[in-house]
């Protein structure tokens, strides 16, 4: 088996399509019958290329890729059916949250949001009802770190499946399958295509039984990934190993300066020795990624970096080659109600900030002028 960079270089080593070194992009939305591919709803060689290359980069088997990561979520939360019970995360993404709550949760599916840095609290919460435990880690934008083989393991003792969204550090950086998990998640939008060109999710598991459901809830939904976005995360891929190196060497040098400052309260990255979850993440990453949320001491200093500065820009999402500065209360968690939002953390001095591939001096520095500024 390969390193992962040469997998990430590779794909899934079989571009036979007249030898080309970049695969071509098959925009098409029917095919001859008689062949392997009929209707690109169904399936594409392009898409089929990605998927392949997202499956062994996850150690795994099946991986399918969707129209966003959404997509992705709202796939395997069709696996659910009436009467269902789902365990997530406390601390999660807001759109996650939304599609519970807002959809799933009216055609009688139960969810409860419980904290899953420690095991335990799912052991004590799995009831005979409880179908899917749904996981972060680290968690959006509050960084907890999931004891994920524990998990895993709690999970298969009680039949339950356990789906893991790993956006945050790729399959470069963690490998939850290999840990246990049933389903891996990503919203490919963010690191995996790395550009801020492309809306596109996977979701990746070692079980034929999982696969097949997802490829049929796939087909029916009709929400897989088109072929030209397909290529455009497969170009990703390529260099998804370096850019997550010089994200992660960029964030501690980010995490590190934010300490300094005295308009910072708290820093959360879980590269830092003080984060709560360092170690266990070193026993199951390979890397802390290229996130770091903080706070600050009070809202008018929060409103001056949401306005941005010469390098660092004021945007949602994250994952991509530029730094990216994003108010959770009003962009990624606005869904969230009040009461909830405060509880796990995420007030009106809370920031997360996508540490892009620039020079860090530069960074560092753009991020100085940004609270000096008037």
């Amino acid at each position: 088996m390969f390193e992962k960079d040469t997998l990430s270089v590779l794909g899934d080593g079989n571009n036979t399509y007249e030898d080309a070194v970049s695969p071509p992009i098959f925009q098409t939305s029917t095919f001859g019958g008689g062949y392997e591919y009929s209707y690109t709803r169904l399936s594409n060689p392009t898409r089929s290329l990605l998927e392949r290359a997202l499956a062994k980069l996850e150690s795994s088997s099946y991986a399918f890729a969707f129209s966003s990561g959404l997509g992705a979520v709202n796939t395997v939360f069709s696996m659910l059916k009436n009467g269902d019970r789902v365990l997530l995360s406390d601390d999660l993404y807001g759109g996650t949250y939304r599609l519970a709550m807002n959809i799933f949760s009216k055609y009688g599916i139960e969810f409860e949001f419980i904290d899953m840095s420690k095991s335990e609290n799912v052991r004590q919460r799995i009831d005979v009802k409880t179908r899917m435990v749904f996981a972060e880690s680290p968690t959006n934008p509050m960084m907890k770190v999931a004891p994920i083989a524990e998990i895993a393991e709690i999970c298969k003792e009680k039949g339950v499946i356990f789906a893991i969204d790993n956006t945050f550090l790729t399959p470069y950086f963690q490998n939850p399958i290999k840990l246990g998990a049933d389903i891996v998640i990503h919203s490919a939008t963010k690191f995996l295509s790395g550009h801020h060109d492309t809306v596109a999710g996977a979701v990746i598991t070692d079980n034929e039984e999982i696969a097949d459901t997802i490829r049929f809830i796939s087909m029916t939904l009709g929400n897989a990934l088109s072929p030209f976005d397909s290529w455009l995360t497969l170009r990703g891929l390529r260099t998804l190993p370096m850019r997550m190196e010089k994200h992660q060497e960029n964030a501690f040098a980010v995490a590190e300066f934010l300490k300094t400052r005295k308009e910072v309260r708290s820093v959360i990255y879980p590269g830092l020795l003080e984060h709560s979850g360092h170690e266990l993440m070193k026993t199951q990453s390979s890397g802390f990624g290229g996130v770091v949320s903080f706070t600050v001491e009070d809202v008018d200093i929060a409103k001056k970096l949401i306005l941005g500065g010469k390098i660092i820009k004021f945007a949602e999402s994250l994952g991509g080659f530029r730094s990216l500065i994003t108010y959770p209360l009003t962009q990624t968690h606005a869904s969230i109600p009040k009461e909830i939002r405060e509880r796990i953390g995420i007030t009106d001095k809370l920031l997360r900030l996508s540490v892009g591939l620039e020079n860090k001096k530069d960074i560092i520095e753009d991020l100085a002028f940004m609270l000096d500024g008037d």
